[in-house]
């Protein structure tokens, strides 16, 4: 009874009317509001069946076509069966360090880096701080605290000290970060082995108080944020590959949550005075209708969270996606290609194309001091020789692939697209052995060329591969390649 108490609390429901019956011209539900793909709307109404029935008796509702469809989930509820998957991913063979047959490997893959990873983080939720009333704090969080989920939580600010830390393990103290509910203490300071800055809530939350008043009801907050409040401590907000770590974590916090809304905040956890530089920040939008807030912003108060929820993080041991050990011969997750629509969709970004008779071919060129191409124009050119080719140099300020191939390799993978690098090392030529600004010699911190018939050689191979592609609306001879 207590579980149904604590879930009835944190769950966030979507707002619907009171009417029973649509009037002439008003809907029962904003279903505008729901902006998903829509392919993910049949999973979408399996995990929401309230608004699925609401839909039923809708006139308006715009998702009917979809009611013949509730059976398709995303794998990682209870009642999910397997043929009803949003996807499965593909395993040409075996890796016997992992596993002995096919079937195995795609089920091994499916938990590392698909929706079955969200379903061992949710089978992983236990309560530790018990409500016993209805308006009661609660804390429910995974495994060594990864992901936590928090109702009227209590922050106080008012005595933190700040420096350059960004994440300070002992920022709060007892009774600065708590609830009213019966607190298992044991079973809290029992998560703490992988208390780490970007892989575990661990430090924020040892200091969880059981509080002997409730912090909204008794007035005892300068602050009370009634929208649901995600928390999140990001990594390097100038690095693609780093940063992308936040949002596809933050994207399985919402599956874990069963929550897309956008009217929500999202608060940087940052224990320092510093600002934060963030390159890709129009990502954002596809979380959240607000700017991204520092949590500095509530120094000197004492803040009242609704519902809050601490973020799956970026580095997580067996995490995903940078300390993600994958097994071999498997790729395409159903997960980051949810991703990929999801985070397209909400930004309103769509395809030109293909092109009839024409494959695009993208130089992504630098204009920093180091990891340019410097026979970039002799590159161009050869790649012009090919008719077929459109090709076009985008300026990209930040880092590509030096050094880092296996990450891009395991990306690609998760994603199920064909990934291609350099393969001969003695065709790639460093001008110097590289000047980091602290360690000294560095290959990411130098420029490079390119051996041209060696290029050209992978990029005609990565057409190829395109123009063979089962997906390939054109199918043509291609005898200039």
């Amino acid at each position: 009874m207590l579980m149904l108490l604590v879930f009835g609390i944190l769950l966030h429901d979507i707002p619907l009317s009171s009417q029973d019956e649509a009037s002439p011209g008003e809907p029962l539900f904003n279903y505008a509001s729901i902006r998903l793909p829509e392919e993910h709307i049949p999973f979408f109404l399996y995990n929401n069946g309230h608004i699925a029935m609401v839909c039923k008796k809708d006139s308006h509702c715009p998702y009917k076509k979809h009611l013949a469809n509730l059976k398709y989930c995303w794998g990682y509820e209870g009642s999910c069966r397997p043929e009803f998957r949003f996807s499965y991913p593909v395993c040409t063979y075996v890796d016997m360090g992992w596993t002995d047959s096919l079937e195995s490997a795609q089920d091994t893959f499916w938990k590392q880096a698909d929706f079955g990873y969200a379903g061992a983080r949710l089978r992983e939720l236990h309560v530790l701080c018990q409500p016993e009333q209805m308006h009661d704090s609660s804390l429910v969080c995974s495994r060594y605290l990864q992901y936590c989920r928090a109702a009227n939580l209590y922050l106080d600010l008012r005595k933190i000290k700040r420096n350059h830390d960004r994440f300070k393990e002992d920022f709060l103290q007892t009774g600065e970060i708590g609830g009213h509910c019966k607190l298992d203490i044991h079973t809290l300071m029992s998560e703490g082995q992988r208390k780490s800055p970007l892989q575990s809530w661990f430090a924020e939350l040892q200091s969880y108080t059981q509080l002997n008043f409730r912090p909204t009801e008794d007035a005892k907050c300068d602050i009370v944020i009634e929208k649901p409040t995600y928390f999140m401590k990001l990594d390097a907000g100038v690095n693609m590959y780093h940063h992308f770590c936040d949002f596809v974590n933050l994207y399985i916090t919402q599956h874990v949550n069963n929550s897309f809304t956008t009217d929500v905040y999202i608060v940087m956890w940052d224990t320092s005075s510093y600002g934060y530089s963030d390159l890709f920040s129009d990502t954002w939008k596809a979380f959240t209708d607000y700017d991204v807030i520092h949590l500095k912003t509530y120094d000197s108060k004492r803040v009242c969270f609704k519902e809050a929820i601490f973020s799956l993080l970026p580095r997580m041991r067996y995490g995903l996606f940078y300390n993600t050990p994958l097994i071999s011969g498997c790729q395409n997750t159903g997960l980051f290609r949810a991703f990929s629509q999801h985070v397209l969709h909400r930004l309103n970004i769509t395809q030109e194309g293909p092109k009839d008779g024409k494959i695009r071919v993208t130089i992504l060129a630098r204009s920093t001091e180091y990891r340019k191409i410097l026979n970039q124009n002799e590159l161009v050119n050869a790649l012009k020789t090919v008719s077929t080719f459109e090709v076009q140099i985008v300026d990209y300020k930040y880092k590509y692939n030096c050094g880092d191939e296996r990450c891009y390799l395991d990306l690609a993978r998760l994603r199920g697209i064909y990934y291609i690098t350099w393969q001969r090392q003695n065709k790639v030529f460093p001008q110097d052995k590289g000047h980091h600004p602290t360690l000294g010699e560095h290959p990411k911190f130098t420029n490079y060329s390119f051996d041209v018939e060696e290029f050209m050689y992978l990029v005609l191979q990565a057409a190829d591969h395109v123009l063979q592609h089962p997906k390939w609306p054109f199918k043509k001879k291609h005898d200039e390649l």
